[in-house]
């Protein structure tokens, strides 16, 4: 069906008033994707510095990691939230390459989650600028996989945090396992299965401090989202906004969150749920590492751009998979998947985007418009880790 002319001319204008840096960076994904891929060291290098450069150049200069570069309207504020878990990745960085300054990064973005934790234990929705300041269940449980990290890493000083943090999402949780009381007010209303990634996060703090429950109310969690899972793998209730065409980001979460309670717990029927939405989103993976950024409940892309965050959350997940299984399909979509997100970075040019992910793409796709996200990069980072892992441990003979 042809466009209202209407539509048309809003586009248009909407067009001109962009700044040329958004024009240009338009202009060259509509060109398709470069063929040029940096390779996995690259893209890790770049995108950490990246991260650490979002930590100093963001709006809010408190030690958080400003929430993105827009070509737009340049750095955003501190982003609570993501830099929970941006702090695993720089952690993790930091002890397989022997980067001191991506460890000294970390613990000042500890340091600034533990100062804005609120007194009950839990953490803000939303850019720290973000109102209304309430506590929400995904964001503190995103945070406590930051606490936990920490806590590992540099000892007691964030251990109050993270059982504060954890004792919340115990006391927090309905009978049935999910969280319906502390919602972020930046979201659709109702139950989120993805909040298995809350999940996770109370696992990692049960291997540090067991006995305060934290790995019933995780697990309680995780089957009561698989009571939101389909035969064919589909998982509803699973999107910020629009349940009936989740985000592979929100879907990526969730995946994640039911194989982290696998590898907690080691039940087989655990690691079989989350094959079969892995295998769902498998089936919607083209050959040229384009996975839609949105997807029906039979795994049909409904939109034609591409949510990098999810193509990375998801090219991890199925990364683990393959350690879990041995199922070579799965190391080699993996592959391909992160192939695709490091073809769409560049690392030349203006500090500001060199690493950097971009929300969507093409740029203008509608996940993070004309932006680049630090949790965008963040799981950029971790899937490429997991890939130079895996090609680091096999054989050179070995397919891949």
């Amino acid at each position: 069906m042809p466009k209202p002319i209407s539509r048309i001319l809003r586009q248009a204008y909407d067009y001109l008033q962009l700044p040329r840096a958004a024009k240009s960076a338009r202009w060259r994904d509509r060109a398709g994707l470069p063929s040029a891929d940096p390779g996995a060291k690259r893209v890790i290098e770049c995108g950490v510095a990246w991260l650490g450069l979002a930590q100093d150049r963001s709006a809010t200069q408190d030690g958080g990691v400003a929430r993105h570069f827009s070509l737009i309207n340049g750095w955003g504020a501190s982003y609570p939230e993501t830099t929970g878990y941006i702090v695993p990745t720089m952690l993790k960085h930091a002890s397989v390459s022997h980067n001191a300054v991506a460890r000294a990064r970390s613990k000042r973005m500890l340091d600034w989650l533990v100062s804005i934790q609120f007194p009950e234990g839990g953490f803000q929705a939303g850019t720290i600028l973000a109102k209304p300041a309430v506590p929400a269940t995904f964001n503190t449980g995103q945070i406590l996989l930051g606490l936990a990290s920490g806590v590992g890493e540099f000892g007691e000083v964030y251990r109050d945090a993270m059982c504060r943090a954890g004792d919340w999402l115990v006391h927090t949780q309905d009978s049935d396992g999910c969280w319906r009381s502390h919602p972020t007010p930046f979201a659709r209303a109702g139950e989120k299965a993805y909040e298995t990634h809350v999940a996770w996060g109370l696992l990692e703090a049960e291997r540090l401090e067991s006995g305060r429950g934290y790995a019933e109310t995780a697990l309680k969690n995780v089957r009561w989202a698989l009571t939101r899972q389909r035969e064919n793998g589909w998982v509803d209730d699973c999107c910020l906004t629009d349940p009936t065409q989740p985000l592979t980001h929100t879907l990526g979460y969730a995946l994640r969150g039911i194989i982290e309670a696998h590898r907690f717990s080691g039940e087989p029927a655990l690691l079989a749920a989350a094959r079969k939405t892995a295998d769902g989103l498998l089936s919607a993976l083209d050959i040229t590492g384009f996975l839609p950024g949105r997807l029906d409940s039979q795994w049909r892309g409904t939109v034609m751009w591409t949510c990098l965050t999810g193509t990375a959350q998801v090219a991890h997940s199925w990364l683990i998979l393959y350690r879990l299984t041995g199922n070579p399909i799965y190391r080699e979509a993996g592959f391909l998947a992160n192939r695709f997100v490091r073809r769409t970075i560049t690392v030349t040019g203006p500090a500001e985007t060199c690493g950097a992910v971009k929300g969507s793409f093409p740029v203008h796709g509608a996940y993070g418009e004309y932006e680049y996200l630090n949790w965008a990069c963040k799981f950029c980072v971790d899937s490429n880790i997991a890939e130079e892992e895996i090609r680091r441990d096999e054989s050179p003979e070995s397919p891949g």
